[in-house]
C-alpha cells in the first residue's frame, strides 16, 4: 500500500529540499527515485509534473510542484510540526525571495547572463551580490530567517545557502557560514542527506 506522501525526486537535485521537509514535518512517507532523461518525460511522470522535473509531491491524490511550494504546503498541512510561524509575514518574504530573486541571480552568474543597465527594471531578480546583501542582513538580525524559531524558510531558503557555498556558485560569508552551520545540524536534515547520499551511491 502506498503511503499518502511520496516524493518524486532524484538524490542530485532540489528533491533534497522536499526530503528535508519530509524529515522534519516527521510523517511516513515514500520516495520514487527517477534517472535523468527518459523516465522525466515518461508520460505517467509527466501527467504528475508536466514539466518534467523534480521534485514533486503527492499527499492523498494532492499534486504539490516546486520546492518551496513543497516547503509551504507541508508545513501548513502539518501544523503540529511547527514550521510556519504565526506571523508570517518574513517568513512568506524569505521562502519566495530565495525560490525567486535569489535562486535567479544565482542561476543566472552559473550561466554568465548579463542583464544590461537599461533592462534592469524588466527583470524580477538583481545582481546577486544585493541578494547575498540581503540574506546576510537577515540572518545577522535573528537566528533564524522569519526570526527566532527555525522555519520552512530556512529548509527553502537555507538549502539555497547551503548548496551555493558547497558547490561555489555563491560567495561564503561569514554570517552565512555561521546561519548554514547553525540549519546544517538539524537532526533532520541528517537523516534526509544521509538517504539521499546512499541512493546515490547506489546509482553510480
Amino acid at each position: 500500500m502506498a503511503a499518502d506522501l511520496i516524493l518524486y525526486s532524484n538524490p542530485m537535485s532540489r528533491g533534497r529540499i522536499a526530503r528535508w521537509m519530509l524529515e522534519e514535518v516527521g510523517q511516513p512517507y515514500e520516495v520514487r527515485y527517477l534517472d535523468y532523461g527518459e523516465a522525466m518525460k515518461a508520460p505517467d511522470y509527466l501527467a504528475i509534473n508536466p514539466m518534467g522535473k523534480v521534485p514533486a509531491l503527492v499527499h492523498k491524490g494532492r499534486i504539490v510542484t516546486e520546492y518551496a511550494a513543497i516547503c509551504a504546503y507541508l508545513a501548513d498541512a502539518f501544523p503540529e510540526a511547527g514550521l510556519a510561524p504565526e506571523d508570517r509575514s518574513a517568513y512568506y518574504r524569505w521562502l519566495f525571495f530565495g525560490a525567486g530573486p535569489f535562486e535567479a541571480a544565482v542561476i543566472a552568474k552559473i550561466c554568465g547572463w548579463i542583464v544590461p543597465d537599461e533592462q534592469r527594471g524588466r527583470v524580477g531578480f538583481g545582481p546577486l551580490d544585493i541578494a547575498l546583501d540581503a540574506l546576510e542582513r537577515a540572518v545577522s538580525a535573528h537566528p533564524y530567517l522569519a526570526g527566532d524559531r527555525f522555519s520552512a524558510a530556512d529548509v527553502a531558503t537555507g538549502s539555497q545557502i547551503g548548496f551555493g557555498m558547497h558547490f561555489g556558485t555563491i560567495e561564503k560569508r561569514p554570517a552565512l557560514e555561521a546561519y548554514w552551520a547553525r540549519i546544517s545540524e538539524r537532526p533532520a536534515l541528517m537523516r534526509a542527506s544521509a538517504a539521499d547520499d546512499a541512493a546515490r551511491s547506489e546509482k553510480e
